[in-house]
Order: structure tokens, then sequence, then C-alpha cells
């Protein structure tokens, strides 16, 4: 059992930092580029997940609160309300004012319709 423990503690060790090496963005990696903690973590089995949870990594929070799924998306770091985006304030007024011109031209054409069917009416009932 002594013996299991011994192999899986590394081994688990070992998974954790390769991973958090992996997720941590360039920016965040201290005193070397993350490809050679990759290599140091793969190579050195016990001393290198130990130097990279030690020095590897700054591990304060980030500026403006980014998180991983963040890191994604071309670093940005500051999200707005949709009601304080202005650019999406604006694509509403745009969608509000095609919406009212074709809710215009409906009315319209609904109108049109109903005198082309009074004419008709009207002049059915002058035939008969």
């Amino acid at each position: 059992m002594l013996r299991v423990l011994m192999f899986l503690i590394p081994l688990a060790l070992t998974i954790y930092a390769f991973i958090d090496c992996l997720n941590t963005p360039e920016d965040e990696a201290k005193h070397l580029p993350k490809i050679a903690w990759v290599f140091i973590i793969l190579l050195f089995w016990i001393v290198g997940p130990i130097a990279w949870l030690a020095a590897g990594k700054q591990r304060t929070p980030p500026q403006g609160g980014r998180t991983p799924s963040e890191w994604h998306r071309n670093h940005r770091t500051q999200y707005v309300a949709p009601d304080d985006n202005p650019e999406f304030l604006a694509s509403l007024r745009e969608d509000h004012k095609k919406d009212e011109a074709l809710l215009k031209d409906w009315e319209a054409d609904l109108r049109r319709r109903e005198e082309e069917l009074r004419r008709r009416e009207g002049e059915q009932g002058t035939k008969d």
C-alpha cells in the first residue's frame, strides 16, 4: 500500500502541475518561458512540479479578475452589463428602427389590401 502511495502522490502532483502550467497564460509564467516549465515538470518528476508550484507562476489574482475561460477571448479583461454597453444599445435601436419600418410597411400593405377588397365588394354589389 505504501509503495502505491509513493508512486501515486508524485504522479498526481506531476499531472496537476502539468495541467496548471498548460492553463497558465504565457504572461503569468515567471522566470522561464512556459514551454521550459513544461519540460522541467515532465523531465524532473518530483522536483519539477514542486519548482513550478513554488516559483513558476504568479499566485496573485490576475488584473481585472481574469479567469481561464477569458484567456481565449482576446485577453478581454473587463465586462460591461448589456444595459451599460453603448454598442449593444445602439444595435437595439437599429433593430427597433428596422422593426418599426417593417411594421409600417405591413400596415400600409394591409390598408391597401383592405381598400382593394372594399372596392371589389362595392363593384360586385352594384353588379347584382
